[in-house]
């Protein structure tokens, strides 16, 4: 895009904002099964992270904990599963809400940068990034030395941290604020969405619905007949609660 005048940016919450389902949990599901670990594997590591929740953990402790999964695996061949998960969820159909991706459409006709921003990793939004031709991606980050996880993180993108990312983009882009939108799905994405000067609410989380009523926010629909106070085994196997606790962020 070099060249390009650009009137502003549009930041994108990924998982029931732009698609359907919960990247991080459907690529791990499978990752474990192209490593050939047996059928109960998943289910093994959402237990975990559930007692984690039920034990009173952070959801930043839990995000930690879903990422040491992949300590000692090697980056190229995440990188390399990640293209593969999503040929395969391309090719299950519906992937994408419909309603999100207009909005991302606009936004690119226009001219504005993209920006994916989100908690999932790179083998999930790379793929997607260059399926949408998004201009930038800000998401957890894996540790990595010599081209192997370490099973920690340099980066994890929640909550507050995607504001703070945004406006760090805003401003290496000098790009005002006021020019830009956001679109989130959740409570949690109400920090990025209050970053901007143009916040869309997707979906129907009751916080985020309240905020829209009041501020006069443009809202979009979001996954049908899932409102974002629904859980399922992929939100992590009930990692997301019903309503956002302190500390908790998506």
């Amino acid at each position: 895009m070099t060249g390009r005048t650009h009137a502003g940016a549009a930041f994108f919450d990924v998982d029931e904002t732009l698609i359907a389902v919960k990247s991080m949990f459907r690529f791990l599901r499978y990752h474990l099964a192209a490593i050939g670990s047996p059928p109960a594997a998943y289910s093994e590591v959402t237990d975990e992270l559930r007692a984690l929740v039920a034990a009173g953990a952070s959801r930043e402790e839990v995000m930690r904990a879903h990422y040491r999964v992949y300590a000692g695996q090697r980056a190229a061949d995440l990188s390399a599963t990640g293209r593969e998960w999503f040929r395969h969820e391309l090719g299950a159909g519906d992937l994408f809400l419909p309603a999100g991706l207009r909005a991302f459409r606009e936004h690119d006709r226009r001219g504005d940068l993209t920006v994916l921003v989100s908690g999932s990793f790179a083998p999930c939004l790379d793929p997607l990034a260059d399926r949408l031709g998004a201009t930038a991606v800000l998401a957890t980050r894996l540790e990595t030395v010599d081209g192997v996880h370490t099973g920690e993180l340099t980066t994890l993108m929640l909550g507050q941290d995607k504001a703070d990312a945004t406006r760090a983009f805003l401003r290496e882009h000098a790009i005002a604020p006021a020019d830009c939108s956001a679109y989130g799905d959740h409570a949690s994405d109400l920090p990025m969405l209050l970053a901007v000067g143009h916040p869309v609410v997707v979906g129907e989380d009751p916080e985020l619905v309240k905020h829209a009523a009041a501020r006069g926010w443009r809202r979009l629909p979001g996954r049908e007949g899932s409102p974002a106070a629904a859980t399922t085994a992929e939100d992590g196997a009930g990692i997301s609660p019903a309503r956002p606790r302190a500390g908790w962020h998506r």
